[in-house]
């Protein structure tokens, strides 16, 4: 029965973390598609009505009830830099003209910038495989969006805009795992999303881009990037964080630019070559070598709970633990 238990926990993360992928690469699409009304107001009309539903759902569930206002303000700091800062700055970058793919890139460079820091920070070690894993899928990143580098008619400043949005995930990131905090994905998420979205609002009031347009397909990207790339992408984030542990979750990122690269070729006739798709190997190798690493590792913190918790005793970090 364990056992049994053990493959469907296992399946439901591998699905898990598919769905992540394929909701996460289309926050990088639905921008560049969507060019009726400035970035700006289709990032406003993303948050607000959504801060609305989930605001309700969460008073009808009772989901904050018993919350301290200490974790409500620390889930909301972690919200500006996690969502608030990262979309804002990803959806300026394409606006500027940065190419979804460049964006994708500069943003998939965060695990290997994670890695290098979670020993100072988080007091965990990055196993040599993990090492040749992100090492390995940074390479695949490099070569399914090389292509896309020279295509753009950016100015030099808007590449500083993706680096902006992968600092912003980074810090958020590491605030939620040094964090006490237990609030569950729902309340966490609600935070997020209005915090974000009443950060919006002002700075849109301000600018003069809050009225949207009265087209049908403005509202279509709407809905669509409310509820694939925030309220199910940053769920899934979230809840993989907890499930897989930090290094394992910033692996996937690297899915993130090849799956980008892929459906833009469908969707906005990006080519796709040779390069591409040996990319698309290497990707999927680096993070098959990163996620094996950790589930060997789990297993072994499993089957030797005395001896890690002797390592943790004598202020040794268990290796690798989350």
């Amino acid at each position: 029965m364990s056992k049994q238990i053990g493959i469907l926990r296992i399946g439901v993360t591998v699905a898990a973390a598919a769905a992540f992928v394929a909701t996460w690469s289309s926050g990088f699409l639905v921008p560049a598609i969507a060019t009726e009304a400035s970035a700006l107001t289709l990032l406003v009309w993303r948050f607000v009505p959504l801060a609305a539903v989930l605001i309700v759902i969460v008073l009808a569930s009772g989901a904050a009830r018993g919350v301290p206002r200490a974790d409500v303000r620390r889930q909301a700091l972690i919200g500006v830099f996690a969502q608030f800062g990262y979309c804002a700055a990803v959806y300026a970058a394409i606006a500027a003209g940065v190419a979804t793919g460049t964006t994708a890139l500069i943003d998939a460079v965060q695990p290997l910038v994670v890695a290098m820091l979670v020993g100072p920070l988080l007091g965990l070690r990055v196993r040599a495989a993990q090492w040749a894993g992100l090492v390995l899928g940074a390479v695949g990143v490099l070569l399914v969006v090389r292509s896309q580098l020279g295509g753009s008619d950016a100015p030099p400043s808007a590449y500083l805009l993706p680096a902006l949005a992968m600092a912003c995930l980074i810090v958020g990131t590491f605030l939620q795992r040094r964090s006490a905090v237990q609030t569950g994905v729902l309340l966490t998420l609600t935070i997020h999303v209005t915090v974000t979205a009443v950060a919006l609002v002002l700075i849109a009031a301000f600018a003069g881009a809050l009225v949207p347009p009265a087209s049908v397909s403005f509202w279509i990207a709407a809905a669509f990037s409310a509820v694939f790339p925030t309220l199910a992408a940053y769920g899934l984030y979230w809840w993989l964080l907890r499930r897989v542990g930090i290094t394992a979750l910033n692996a996937l990122l690297f899915l993130v630019a090849p799956a980008t690269a892929a459906v833009g070729a469908l969707l906005l006739g990006e080519q796709l070559t040779a390069m591409t798709l040996i990319g698309f190997v290497l990707c999927g190798a680096g993070v098959a070598m990163v996620l094996a690493s950790e589930s060997r590792a789990s297993r072994t913190r499993h089957q030797h709970p005395l001896t890690l918790r002797s390592r943790r005793g004598s202020g040794v970090p268990a290796a690798g633990r989350p």
